[in-house]
C-alpha cells in the first residue's frame, strides 16, 4: 500500500478500535498498538509493508519520548537518590547484562550479540509501575521508592545503550576506537549543554513566552527538540541522544511542566506508531512454533531478573520483604526494550528467530506484569517469614496509639493539611490518629510527640488498629480522589455510620467523592475563594456577622453559587481546567427561540446544563427557578461543560 493517506487512515482506525479494547481491559495501550503492527504487518495479513516513510516517522515516537525522560532528569533528584539510582539501579542493569552475556556465550551467541540482548531484558517499564505504584499508594514505600530509582536508572542508561549498540555492529578491531570517538562526542556534547546551554536556554524560552502565544511556544519546543536531535545525528550520535539533552536544558527552568503537556500529544501519538512498526516485526506464525522457546525465554527473564534484583536490594541493605517486592515489581520487561531491539533488528546482530522469541517474551511480560504486582503481598507473606512479624508489629504500633483513645478522629495522610489540622484537633483537646506511608515523615513528627503512625489507611486491618469502631469521625487529608474512593470503601464496610470527611482539589471531584460516601467533601479552590472574599468584605466595611452568615449559607448550599468560572484566552485550551464546569454568558437577540418561554419548558438540564443566573436590564438574578419566563434581550449564565454549553446555546437561540 504506497498511498500515504491510505497508510495513515489504516493505521488509525486499527490502532483506535484496538487501544481502546485495551484501554477497557485495563491492559496497556503499548500492547494494543504492536498487536495492531503484528496483525497488518508483512507476517500477517500484510495489509502494509513497512515503508521507510513509516519508519522514519515513527523514530520521532522515540525522539519524542526521550525527550520527556530528559525533563525528568533532574540533577538534585538524582543526589537525593543516588544510593537508590546508581547502586541498586546500576546493579541490576549491569548485573542482567552481565548475567545474559554469560549464558547467551555458553549457547553460543556472539558476545556482542548477547550484550545487545542483555540491555534489551534489563530493562522495565516505567509507564506501566510508576502508574501501579501510584494507583496503589506506594510510591513511599520502601519498596516503591527502590522501584522508582531503578527505573530512572534505567531510562537515563538507555542513552550509552543507543550510542554502543551501532559500535558493536562494526568490525572488532574498531570497537575500541569508535567507542571512544562515540563517548568523546557525547561528553563534548554534554559538558556544552551542561555549562551554557541552561542559562541560554532559560532566556530564550522568556523571550518566546512573553509574545503570550500557544502557537509560538509549540513550535519553539518542537525547534529546540528536534533542532538538537539533528545536532546530534550530525556529529554521529543518535537522534535520541540529542532529544534527552533538550529535555535535560527544559528540565532545570521554570517552563518544564508547560512543555512537557505540549509535547504530550506529538509524543504518545508517534511513540504509538513506533509500537506498531515493532509489532510489525513480529512473526505471529514463528512465534507459535517457537513456543516452547517463548515461554522458557519468558520464565528465565521472570526468574533470573527477579533473583537479580532481589539480590542486589539485600545487598543494599533492604529487609526480605522489601527486596522481594522490588524484585516481583521490576521482573518484567518495558518498552525501552522494544526501543533497543528496533536498533538491534537494523543492525543485524541477533539471530532473527531469537529476536523473535525476545519480543514475544516481552510482550508476555507485560502483561503479567500488573498480575503479579497484584499478588506480590500474598507472595511475600507466603515466601518470607519476617514479613508476618513487620505487619503485625506495624499494626501493633497503630493499635497502641489508639488504644486508650475513644471518641477520637482517623485523620488519613499527615501532610501539610493533616497537621495543621491536627493542631486544631489539639488546641480542642480533641484526640487524634493519624495514619501516613512517609517513614521519615512518621518519625520527625512522631519523636515531636504528635500522634502519627505508620500505616495504609486503605487496608482494612490499619483501620481496625486505628480504632475505627470507637472513632467519632475520619478525615481525608490528600487530594487523590481514587485513594480517598478506596480508604472510603474500607471505612464504609467496617463503620457504615462512621462520618467521614474528605478534601477535594477542585470542584469537579466534588459529586463523586459525595457518592462514595463522604458526609462532607471540602474542595480547596472554592474554600480559598471564601476567604479571600471575607477577608475582602470585612476590610471593606462589610459587618463580621453578615460576612459569617453568607459563608455559613455558602457552605450550607454546598458551594452552588459558586461553582464554575468563565473560560478566559489566557486559559490554556487543553489544560486541566479544560473539562471542567465552567459559565458561558448567553444574550438572547430578537427571534431566539427562548425567548416567551419558561426556562423550565427549555429542558437545559438534558443538555447537562444548569442556568446559574438571568441578567436583565442590568440586574442580576442569582439561581433562577423553573418557571423564570425568559425575555428578549436576557443575559442566561449557563454552567455546563464546553461541549454541554455548545448544546443549550444552539437550543436557546435556534431550538431543537
Amino acid at each position: 500500500m504506497h498511498n500515504t493517506l491510505e497508510l495513515v487512515l489504516l493505521l488509525l482506525a486499527a490502532a483506535v478500535v484496538v487501544v481502546a479494547i485495551f484501554r477497557s481491559l485495563n491492559l496497556p495501550a503499548v500492547l494494543g498498538y504492536l498487536m495492531v503492527g503484528a496483525v497488518i504487518g508483512p507476517h500477517a495479513l500484510d495489509l502494509m509493508h513497512e515503508s521507510d516513510g513509516a519508519s522514519h516517522l515513527a523514530e520521532f515516537g522515540v525522539v519524542f519520548l526521550m525527550f520527556s525522560i530528559g525533563l525528568e532528569f533532574s540533577l538534585p533528584r538524582l543526589y537525593a537518590m543516588k544510593r537508590i539510582v546508581f547502586g541498586l539501579g546500576a546493579a541490576q542493569v549491569l548485573g542482567s547484562m552481565a548475567v545474559v552475556l554469560i549464558l547467551g556465550t555458553l549457547l553460543g551467541l556472539h558476545w556482542t550479540a548477547s550484550l545487545a540482548l542483555g540491555g534489551t531484558l534489563a530493562m522495565s517499564s516505567t509507564a506501566i509501575l510508576s502508574k501501579l505504584l501510584a494507583d496503589r499508594l506506594e510510591l513511599d514505600k520502601p519498596h516503591g521508592r527502590e522501584t522508582i530509582g531503578v527505573l530512572l536508572f534505567q531510562d537515563i542508561a538507555v542513552v550509552p545503550l543507543l550510542i554502543v549498540l551501532p559500535a558493536l555492529s562494526g568490525p572488532g578491531e574498531e570497537l575500541a576506537s569508535t567507542l571512544g570517538l562515540a563517548a568523546i562526542k557525547a561528553a563534548v556534547l554534554l559538558a556544552l549543554v551542561l555549562v551554557f546551554g541552561q542559562r541560554l536556554m532559560r532566556w530564550w524560552f522568556t523571550v518566546v513566552a512573553r509574545r503570550r502565544s500557544g502557537e509560538l511556544f509549540m513550535l519553539n519546543v518542537l525547534l529546540i527538540t528536534l533542532g538538537l536531535a539533528w545536532l546530534s545525528e550530525f556529529v554521529g550520535l543518535s537522534l535520541a541522544l540529542g532529544a534527552f539533552l533538550a529535555g535535560m536544558l527544559i528540565s532545570e527552568t521554570e517552563y518544564r511542566y508547560q512543555v512537557e503537556e505540549d509535547i504530550k500529544p506529538f509524543r504518545d501519538v508517534l511513540l504509538g506508531l513506533f509500537f506498531v512498526t515493532v509489532g510489525m516485526f513480529l512473526d505471529i506464525a514463528t512465534i507459535l512454533r517457537n513456543l516452547p522457546a517463548v515461554v522458557a525465554l519468558l520464565v528465565a527473564l521472570l526468574a533470573v531478573k527477579g533473583a537479580i534484583v532481589f539480590a542486589a536490594s539485600r545487598a543494599f541493605g533492604s529487609s526480605p520483604g522489601t527486596a522481594l517486592r522490588t524484585a516481583l515489581w521490576l521482573c518484567a520487561g518495558g518498552e525501552f526494550g522494544f526501543v533497543l531491539v528496533s536498533h538491534i533488528d537494523g543492525l543485524g546482530l541477533v539471530p532473527p528467530a531469537l529476536l523473535q522469541a525476545t519480543v514475544a517474551a516481552l510482550v508476555l511480560s507485560m502483561l503479567v506484569a500488573p498480575l503479579i504486582v497484584q499478588m506480590s503481598d500474598r507472595i511475600v507473606l507466603r515466601f518470607v517469614a519476617s514479613e508476618w512479624l513487620m505487619r503485625s508489629m506495624e499494626l501493633t504500633r497503630v493499635a497502641a496509639q489508639s488504644m486508650n483513645t475513644s471518641k477520637h478522629i482517623i485523620i488519613c495522610g499527615y501532610g501539610r493539611s493533616g497537621q495543621y489540622m491536627a493542631r486544631f484537633m489539639e488546641q480542642e483537646n480533641v484526640s487524634y490518629v493519624a495514619l501516613d506511608l512517609d517513614p521519615e515523615r512518621v518519625r520527625e513528627a512522631g519523636a515531636a510527640g504528635d500522634t502519627v503512625v505508620y500505616g495504609d489507611a486503605a487496608r482494612q486491618e490499619t483501620l481496625m488498629a486505628a480504632g475505627i469502631m470507637r472513632a467519632s469521625a475520619l478525615v481525608i487529608s490528600f487530594g487523590d480522589v481514587e485513594a480517598a474512593l478506596r480508604v472510603m470503601h474500607r471505612a464504609q464496610a467496617l463503620r457504615p455510620d462512621l462520618p467521614i470527611v474528605t478534601r477535594a482539589t477542585d470542584e469537579k471531584d466534588m459529586e463523586r467523592l459525595a457518592q462514595g460516601g463522604a458526609a462532607e467533601v471540602v474542595p480547596e479552590a472554592l474554600e480559598a475563594a471564601i476567604m479571600l472574599a471575607s477577608h475582602a468584605l470585612a476590610l471593606v466595611g462589610v459587618p463580621l456577622n453578615r460576612v459569617i452568615r453568607r459563608i455559613r449559607d455558602m457552605r450550607t448550599q454546598r458551594y452552588a453559587l459558586m461553582r464554575g468560572f468563565f473560560h478566559g484566552g489566557t486559559d490554556e485550551a487543553d489544560g486541566p481546567d479544560a473539562s471542567q464546569p465552567r459559565l458561558h454568558s448567553v444574550t438572547l437577540p430578537p427571534g431566539a427561540h427562548a425567548i416567551g418561554r419558561t426556562i423550565g419548558s427549555l429542558e437545559l438540564d438534558s443538555c447537562g446544563v444548569a442556568v446559574s443566573a438571568v441578567r436583565r436590564r442590568g440586574i442580576r438574578g442569582l439561581s433562577p427557578g423553573p418557571e423564570t419566563q425568559v425575555k428578549e434581550g436576557d443575559v442566561l449564565v449557563l454552567l455546563g461543560v464546553p461541549a454541554a454549553l455548545e448544546r443549550a446555546e444552539g437550543r436557546l437561540l435556534k431550538g431543537g
